[in-house]
């Protein structure tokens, strides 16, 4: 079969479901092409995409400029490996670092691996700077919390069907309730062997919850106080998703700045995936100043991928769309008009019990259990209806268009959400 050649959406998913693991389940529709906030499936017909690939697409699909750096370094240079240098490399990390006012950046590719490489950072820096004794270092991590599915992270998850006859697990981690301050100050003050605080500053797989509003300015705070890293996994809510281009800068108001002045709660590593590279490639970075960056010396870390020369070109394409369309701002009234819309909608609803989120990463609540297949049915519904979005955790479903999305087409949106939830009413 050539690869051009025209396949049916029942062909697509009977290959995939006989040649592929099934370690996914696919809402049931075969997309074969992109434009903005659109995608179109192998039939032709036309949706909105309400899911962003879990918003590596703040950029929208295939945003030219991003598509046009990713083809003209391709047709350079593609990959060297660190064993030598190349020419776009060190251009990405001093537009990156400057862009998020680090002093230095260490690149990979997948968010999972990014996660990976800032718990090593911080081991590191507890042994070498802090003092902490060899092998003693632990990290504190939230409740609920979703950093990757790698063995290691795996192991600080409660999710069950993550978990679950893949240990033995890895050691070292100290899990407390998200957005609760006094158990975080239990924990940093009694135990001197810690060495970082890990948090989501919004947790999007458990269903997009929302810390009160000085959690993190606080966190940042007792993190301060027992000389213990701030580290912030920003790989589904940065690049502007949530109306500022870092969701841990809390409730400064930057959004009409790209968070370009001191940031309400600066983490002390960084973490950022997905959008980085606006949907079209692999990109990760860790980021930290010199004092937490500088214990990483040759051979402590790597990737031959991390940092090629197609990663930083189109990184650099996709943060320059972020800052000169504005994406922060867009997503910070887009995100202010959704929720509105939808408290409207709840009044008079039996079917949701509420709408929650930040800029564009919202999520509803389904009135019904989280073993329920409701939010699914929902979905299939909304997919029927032109729009497709997908349940988390049984009975909540969450909503991320593009950040290049114009207010009209959000209304158009969310009259089609409308329309199907009004078809499970009671």
């Amino acid at each position: 079969m050539a690869v051009l050649d025209h396949i049916s959406s029942q062909e697509a998913m009977a290959l995939e479901n006989k040649y592929g693991a099934q370690n996914y389940h696919p809402l049931p529709v075969v997309l074969s092409k992109g434009d903005g906030v659109f995608v179109w499936d192998v039939e032709g017909k036309k949706y909105y995409d309400f899911l962003s690939a879990y918003s590596s697409l703040n950029q929208g699909h295939c945003h030219p400029k991003i598509v046009n750096a990713m083809t003209e370094q391709a047709q350079r240079l593609t990959l060297t490996s660190r064993a030598f240098y190349n020419d776009m490399l060190g251009r990405y990390e001093k537009y990156a670092t400057e862009f998020f006012k680090f002093d230095k950046m260490l690149p990979m590719n997948s968010g999972a691996e990014a996660v990976e490489t800032a718990l090593k950072l911080c081991r590191k820096w507890a042994y070498e700077v802090k003092g902490i004794d060899l092998n003693k270092a632990e990290i504190v991590v939230c409740k609920n919390n979703f950093h990757g599915r790698t063995t290691t992270i795996i192991s600080f998850s409660n999710d069950p069907v993550a978990r679950k006859n893949f240990g033995p697990y890895t050691d070292g981690f100290i899990k407390v309730e998200y957005d609760n301050l006094e158990e975080l100050e239990a924990v940093l003050s009694s135990n001197p062997n810690v060495a970082g605080f890990m948090v989501e500053p919004i947790q999007g797989e458990a269903g997009v919850y929302v810390p009160g509003e000085n959690y993190l300015r606080e966190a940042k705070a007792l993190c301060e106080k027992y000389n213990v890293l701030f580290i912030a996994d920003e790989v589904q809510t940065g690049i502007a998703r949530t109306g500022r281009l870092l969701a841990s800068c809390g409730n400064c108001d930057c959004a009409d700045k790209n968070c370009s002045g001191t940031p309400d709660v600066k983490p002390d590593v960084l973490i950022l995936g997905k959008a980085l590279s606006g949907g079209l490639y692999p990109v990760s970075a860790v980021m930290a100043n010199n004092e937490i960056m500088n214990v990483i010396q040759p051979g402590n870390h790597g990737s031959t991928f991390g940092g090629n020369p197609i990663a930083a070109a189109v990184a650099i394409a996709a943060l320059e769309v972020v800052k000169d369309e504005k994406l922060a701002e867009n997503a910070d009234y887009l995100g202010k008009l959704f929720r509105a819309e939808m408290n409207k909608y709840i009044k008079s609803s039996s079917i949701v019990n509420l709408v929650r989120g930040k800029g564009l990463l919202n999520a509803i609540v389904i009135n019904d259990d989280e073993d329920s297949d409701t939010a699914w049915n929902i979905c299939l519904k909304l997919r029927d209806n032109g729009l497709l979005a997908k349940p988390t955790h049984g009975n909540i479903i969450r909503f991320a268009p593009p950040l290049v999305m114009t207010e009209d087409q959000l209304l158009d949106c969310v009259s089609i959400i409308a329309k199907t939830l009004k078809e499970f009413e009671d």
